[in-house]
């Protein structure tokens, strides 16, 4: 009996031997990760915020979430003339830290073309995770540790897909809001262009929102889509985003252009402003609808939807007529989950969305960041540690 005991003990762990490093072996190849210890500071709302909404076009509402899961939680709520100087702090739990910014009411429509000489910055798909954001525009030298614009003139583009699916939604908005205030002082651009995650969120689907955003409307008397609705002050910044933007020659898009857009006679400003009247408005296919405004809006058509690129269906002279269009050498997109950012298409299609680390988890095998650099012309991949690789 012992000797059978100690025979299947013996299996067991030689098993456990073979198996377990076999399978981090594997998962090292194959570009997977074992998470762990998930932050229990993620449930920390104290200071939650700030949920900002109009009562009109004057007056405004702030929100702070206040208590704890024990005790409960309240709202602590201050009014504020739209058009004065107001201050606010956003925290964020998992370090204790804060930033601060002032909100300015006056949405300006950005421009759809740049051309200048400056650098390009273009990073997608951060979900919600405010501090690998942070620390990875820290160590691009971007901004400094105490979160100053550091970037002088040059763009910062956010390649759309900055929340859902992580716990700091609020976060990473109010820090590119933020960031857009400080560049814009130095001369500098951010520019916030809208992924299908956004506009989403704006339309009332926030199925791939984290429950804590469910809990926090109902703390706040709110339906979850009030969060960026007409009614709040994110939902108003973020309608007067782009979808698309040619800078200095490159075009960036979330998804992409569909050769159903190939057809278009109409520039680059008619189709954001097309875009942007529909961004409050759910699109389904209607029979006799607007085919112009359908292609633009389409799950799987529009620039912000579409994955054609990486599904293998375009021919190289599909992809340059999407990119004459917009006059452009060049697209830029997010949307589809690459290794590492590469070109495609002879260098036309440049694939800058990775799965980036979640801030509330630890990892065995360390998930890495990586952005494009655009500068003289040249194309580099950007690491977490700073490192530039021409691509």
């Amino acid at each position: 009996m012992k000797k059978r005991i100690f025979r299947y003990l013996k299996h067991i762990i030689l098993t456990i031997v073979i198996i377990v490093p076999a399978f981090m072996i594997f998962s090292l190849l194959n570009g997977k990760v074992i998470k762990y210890d998930k932050n229990r500071l993620v449930s920390n709302w104290q200071n939650e915020g700030p949920y900002v909404f109009f009562e009109n076009d004057s007056l405004l509402i702030i929100n702070y979430i206040k208590g704890n899961k024990k005790d409960g939680f309240y709202v602590d709520s201050k009014t504020a003339i739209a058009d004065s100087n107001i201050q606010l702090k956003c925290f964020y739990p998992l370090d204790s830290s804060a930033f601060s910014y002032s909100l300015n009411t006056n949405f300006e429509i950005p421009k759809s073309v740049y051309a200048d000489n400056n650098k390009i910055l273009a990073i997608s798909d951060i979900e919600s995770n405010y501090k690998t954001f942070r620390n990875f525009l820290i160590s691009s030298e971007v901004i400094d540790k105490q979160l100053n614009w550091t970037f002088g003139e040059n763009h910062l583009v956010l390649v759309g897909d900055f929340i859902d699916r992580s716990y700091f939604t609020t976060q990473v908005l109010w820090f590119i809001y933020k960031l857009e205030q400080d560049a814009k002082s130095k001369g500098g651009n951010v520019h916030f262009i809208l992924g299908n995650h956004e506009i989403m969120n704006m339309q009332g689907n926030h199925k791939n929102a984290k429950s804590k955003y469910r809990a926090i409307a109902s703390i706040l008397d709110k339906k979850q889509y009030e969060f960026y609705s007409k009614e709040s002050f994110l939902g108003r910044w973020m309608e007067s985003k782009n979808t698309l933007e040619v800078i200095n020659g490159n075009l960036f898009v979330h998804g992409g252009i569909s050769p159903e857009m190939h057809s278009l006679t109409i520039g680059i400003d008619s189709i954001n402003s097309i875009i942007r009247k529909q961004y409050f408005k759910s699109y389904y296919p209607k029979k006799d609808g607007n085919k112009l405004i359908q292609t633009l809006t389409s799950s799987k058509t529009s620039p912000y939807w579409y994955r054609g690129y990486y599904k293998k269906e375009l021919s190289q002279k599909s992809i340059d007529k999407g990119l004459k269009l917009f006059n452009a050498k060049a697209v830029i997109v997010g949307h589809n989950t690459q290794k590492k950012v590469n070109k495609s298409y002879n260098g036309k299609v440049i694939g800058i969305d990775l799965i980036h680390p979640q801030d509330y988890y630890s990892y065995f095998f360390e998930r890495h960041s990586e952005a494009l650099l655009i500068e003289n012309d040249k194309y580099f991949r950007v690491l977490d540690d700073g490192e530039k690789i021409e691509i």
